[in-house]
Formats: C-alpha cells, structure tokens, sequence
C-alpha cells in the first residue's frame, strides 16, 4: 500500500508533466512542423534530456540515494546531519567538474553536434552552424540538471517524492510559454527560443528544488572540493549506473544519429514524436517506479530485511505489468488516430503523422522493457552492484548498433526504434536472469498468477479498441474540441474493458477491492 501510494504521488505529477509534454509538442508541431528547424533543436535538446535521464533518473539517483540511506538510517534515523555533509561533501566535488564539463561541451559544439546528428546527411553548411548553435545554447542545461538531480536524490531519500516528481513540469510550462509567447512565422527563429527555453527551465528547476529543500530543513554548503572516501565511493558508482540506466538513452541517440545521417529530412522527427508519446507511460510507470522502489528497497536491505525487500520488487513488477500491458497494446493498435489527433494541423501533415505513427508501433513493442528496466535495476543498485547493469547495458547498446545497420535502410524511420526495443528487451532478459540466479529474486505465486491473465485482458481491449479506430479517425483531424473528445472517448473505452477484462479473466477480484478500500 505505501508503494502504491507514492507511485500515485510520483506517478501523478509525472503524468502532470508528461500531458503538459504532449501539449508542448503539439504546439511545436503547429509552429515549427516536421523538417530541418525542428530536427535541428531536437538533436540539440537530445543531449540536454539525455543528461536529464541518466543523472536525474539514473545514475546520480542509483549511486547517491543507498549511500545517503544509509547514513540517514545509521542512527536509527536521527543521522540526517551526516547524511547532508556527505552530500555536502558531494557537491563540492560534482560542481566544480560539471563547470568544467559544459565548458569543454561549448568549446566543442561543432563535434558533438556532428556525432549527435551524424553530420545531418542533407544539411548545408548554413543550416549545421545552426544546430550547433541551437547546442551551444542548451548545453548549460547539462549542469543545472545535474545539480537537481543531487538535490532530488536527497528529497527521495527523504521519502518527499513529489518535488523532485513535479521539476519537469517547470520543463514544460517554460517550452510551451516560449511557443505561445515567442513564435514566429520562421521556424528556424522559433526553434532558437526553444533552445533558450530549455536553459531557462534548467534554472528554473534548481530554484524549485533549492527552496524545497529548505523547507525540508536541508541547506547544502559549498565547501573547498576534498575526495574523502564516502565521494570516492560515489563517483566509483555513479559512472557504471550512467551507462547501465542510460541504455535506453544511449539507444535513442544512436538512433538519431544515424536517422539523420541516412534517412530523408524529417525522420529525426519522427522518431522523436512517437518516442514522446512512448514515454507517457514510461514516465508515468516506469520513472515513477525506479524513484520509489530503489530508496524503498535500499531501506529495507539496510535493515537486513531481504524478504520484504523480494516482496516489495514482485509488487514492483505486478504493478509495471499492470499498466505497461494495456499501454503497449493500445500504442501499436491505435497510433494513427492518437498522432492524427495531437499533432495533425498546422505544418504537421497527414503524411508526417502516418510516418510517426510507424515510428510508435516499433518503439512500443519494446515498452515492457523500458519499464522493466526501471523495476529491476533498482534490485542492483541497492546493494550498490552498478557493474552488472553496466556490462548488460553494453551487450544492449551493441545489439542495438548491429541492428540499427541492419534495419534502418530496409525500415527507414521504423529501423532505429525497433533496434531500440529489441535491443532493451535483451538487456532486461540478462538482468532478470542474474537477479533470479543470486536468489535476489524470486517471483511469488501472486506475480505468476496475476501475469498472463493481464496480458490476456490486454488483448481483450486490443481487440476493441481495433474496431473502435473506424468510427472514430474522422474526428481526430477536426476541430480541437473533436480531436480530444475523440481521443477521450478511446482511451475510456480501452480502459473500461481492461479493467472489466482483469476481473473476467480472474488477474483480481472483487475481494481485492474489498481489501483495498478498507486498507
């Protein structure tokens, strides 16, 4: 019940977040479309929301939050102060290299831009300048998104999930008063104050969390950098997390960059959209899972409590299932009216929405996997093992080159996303083989019952959902109040005969909801 209560507190806001994303990209769509412009800001905002998931969602959260834990828990919870002088101790080191790190990016724009972009095969030298300025703009984003993410880990150490859950939206509400506010009848100037929107937002962010912090009694001090033993342990940590909770991140750049060296005009586009609507449940899911369960399962290993902490991850895993299921089946089914509907007006045309839509269909097949990534690497990071994920991480980011060459061409803009979802459903497999082979987990009889009757209900709601797509695609590219009533009335539906099919297929029953309630 806690777990399911601060899911619907991280999952909530991060929804919050991501439906104010759906609507930023849909007023992108209109004012900026699909083409160079917008490729442009999407391969220099690529590195900026890479940094985001690997440090806010990832690596400094995976290395950090048991480290800090157990400080805070050494004293049967009365030691916070050791907990904030060692994240004191932290920033004073991580500051200090993340200054010279953006520094270093601006200095070496042009070659970043080119690796990211794989030289935008149609682009001149006119229009590549112009990426690499749009970089050069975001790149401080880079540092102050890491200094949140610091201050995150210390609020979810904290158990006060929400705030560091609510940042993004600051994210977002900048972009889309910078649309609304700064557009411009030439895309490329509007693409320009997006990338300045980005930094804001950044700075933003750090404000927020800073006075969240202090209301939560916590006030970091800088102190003269010293690698004491306890911030030579982190930064030990902090570099194979990156590469083991990036995969997926890394996946998507390689992805991006070979889109844009090959395919035409457009493509990095495409992609981009169809992984924005993929990650509405990734977010709301799978982030919002590896926030709580890897402060919650560190918690509990620390009091030596492997039991509760199996149990806690088969509760994990139970609710990823639950929600990742049906999300994965109505993307693939119902692409073409969800992508007609958000994004089909303006400068966005019918063709860019099939091409996206195909796009979406590849990248969702692989969306239990991205989810359960989030739900198992917690189980390593919390006995401080960032090693294995990171070995995992390599055979997925290697799977995923070989296939991105093997199906780009034949698959155009579909190729990248489906070497990405092929290539993180292997890492999930060699994750979960070797959490079951140390005995660190073990799936109970509840897990294994309620698994195959959800993807039955699952299917079930595919099936009609198949059929509702007729009579509904007219709406979707009409008035705005149609397009939404439209896309209202399918998401109901869907999830109306999912959760009546859970019941018919026995995943739950009524004595759950019984339980439920009372509890």
């Amino acid at each position: 019940m806690n777990l399911a209560r601060a899911l619907g507190s991280v999952g909530g806001l991060t929804l919050a977040s991501r439906i104010l994303g759906l609507v930023r990209d849909s007023l992108f769509a209109r004012y900026v479309g699909a083409g160079f412009a917008s490729d442009a800001f999407l391969i220099a905002f690529r590195l900026p929301n890479m940094f985001r998931a690997l440090f806010a969602e990832g690596a400094f959260s995976a290395a950090f939050i048991p480290m800090f834990n157990r400080k805070v828990n050494d004293k049967d919870g009365a030691g916070l102060p050791d907990g904030i002088t060692f994240a004191q101790a932290a920033l004073s080191v991580l500051l200090p290299v993340l200054i010279a790190m953006t520094v270093v990016m601006e200095i070496a724009a042009w070659p970043v831009t080119w690796l990211l972009s794989g030289g935008f095969n149609d682009a001149n030298a006119a229009e590549f300048a112009f990426a690499v300025e749009l970089a050069r703009i975001t790149f401080p984003y880079l540092l102050l998104i890491s200094l949140v993410s610091l201050l995150g880990g210390i609020l979810n150490s904290l158990h006060r999930f929400w705030v560091a859950a609510a940042a993004p939206i600051l994210l977002n509400l900048t972009l889309i008063a910078a649309l609304l506010l700064f557009h411009h009848a030439d895309p490329l100037l509007t693409a320009r104050n997006q990338a300045i929107a980005v930094t804001v937002s950044g700075g933003l962010q750090l404000l927020w969390l800073i006075w969240a912090c202090r209301r939560a009694g916590v006030r970091l001090k800088l102190k003269r950098p010293s690698l004491t033993p306890d911030v030579k342990r982190l930064l030990s940590l902090i570099w194979p997390a990156a590469a083991g909770a990036g995969a997926v991140q890394i996946n998507l750049v390689v992805s991006t960059a070979l889109a844009a060296s090959l395919l035409s005009a457009g493509s990095v586009s495409y992609i981009y959209f169809a992984d924005r609507l993929n990650q509405l449940p990734l977010g709301l899911i799978g982030i919002g899972l590896g926030t709580v369960l890897l402060p919650t399962i560190s918690a509990q290993l620390g009091r030596g409590d492997e039991k509760q902490a199996m149990g806690t991850q088969n509760r994990g895993l139970e609710m990823a299932l639950f929600f990742t299921l049906p999300a994965t089946v109505a993307l693939v089914i119902c692409g073409q009216p969800i992508v007609a509907a958000l994004f089909q007006h303006g400068k966005f045309t019918p063709e860019d929405a099939f091409f996206t839509a195909q796009a979406l269909a590849a990248f969702s097949i692989g969306l239990p996997s991205y989810i359960l990534v989030k739900v198992l690497t917690p189980g390593y990071y919390a006995r401080s093992d960032t090693r294995t994920p990171v070995r995992y991480a390599t055979m997925s980011m290697v799977a995923n080159l070989v296939l991105n060459l093997a199906l780009i061409v034949p698959l155009q803009h579909m190729g990248p996303p489906l070497a990405t979802a092929l290539a993180s459903t292997l890492n999930v497999a060699l994750l979960w083989r070797t959490l079951v082979k140390r005995g660190h987990f073990v799936a109970d009889a509840q897990l294994t019952r309620r698994a195959w009757r959800l993807a039955l209900a699952a299917l079930l709601m595919g099936a009609v959902m198949w059929f509702a797509n007729a009579p509904l695609k007219p709406y979707t590219t009409g008035t705005s109040v149609e397009r939404w009533g439209a896309m209202l009335a399918l998401v109901t539906s869907g999830a109306l005969v999912y959760l009546a099919a859970t019941f018919v297929f026995g995943a739950f029953r009524v004595a759950d909801v019984r339980r439920l309630i009372r509890r």
